[in-house]
């Protein structure tokens, strides 16, 4: 019996390719399974920020103490305000999925907001391409972005050796693109 299934019904991100389109915001309500807080010493300027260089919109707020921010559907953001943020960017990253189109578009309002806080785009070995943000807080957000797989290329073999069979590359199992020993 296999430890996998295909779960892509229950995710938001659409399958990748240059005509991909973003989901529309989604403004419902569900228990999070996951949420990233954000201390910010000014909750207006990260807002700002957050809104308009990284394409979220404001769910919820309680002035002066929080302002739950979302894109997609399990894209959640709590700014929390904090008397201390830290002064440098840590290690550690947060990732959300985006779409080829957004890419561009999204590197063009960061930089207009804060000139130095993008790194990218670069192209991944995961076949990805990705955008780095240090946001006000000095939180390291990454967008990324599904490419189109070419199942001979580089990235379908780097993903057939650890085990994924990528569709349409003409071996292994199509249905779970999962190998299991």
């Amino acid at each position: 019996m296999s430890d996998h299934y295909n779960a892509f019904e229950i995710s938001p991100v659409p399958t990748p390719g240059p005509d991909a389109t973003a989901p529309e915001p989604f403004h419902g309500i569900y228990g999070m399974p996951a949420f990233v807080t954000i201390p910010t010493g000014d909750l207006a300027a990260s807002v700002d920020f957050w809104v308009r260089g990284l394409g979220f919109f404001e769910l919820f707020t309680i002035p002066g103490t929080l302002v739950h921010l979302r894109r997609w559907a399990f894209q959640d953001v709590l700014l929390v305000r904090s008397e201390s943020v830290a002064e440098q960017p840590p290690a550690m990253s947060v990732s959300f999925a985006c779409v080829l189109s957004q890419v561009d578009s999204l590197v063009e309002a960061c930089r207009t907001l804060r000139p130095h806080a993008v790194d990218g785009p670069r192209d991944t070995p995961w076949n990805t391409r990705d955008v780095t943000v240090s946001t006000p807080e000095n939180a390291r957000v990454v967008f990324t972005a599904a490419k189109p797989l070419d199942p001979d290329g580089q990235e379908a073999r780097n993903l057939e050796a650890i085990g994924i069979t990528p569709p349409g590359a003409g071996r292994g199992d199509r249905e779970n693109h999962v190998r299991h020993p």
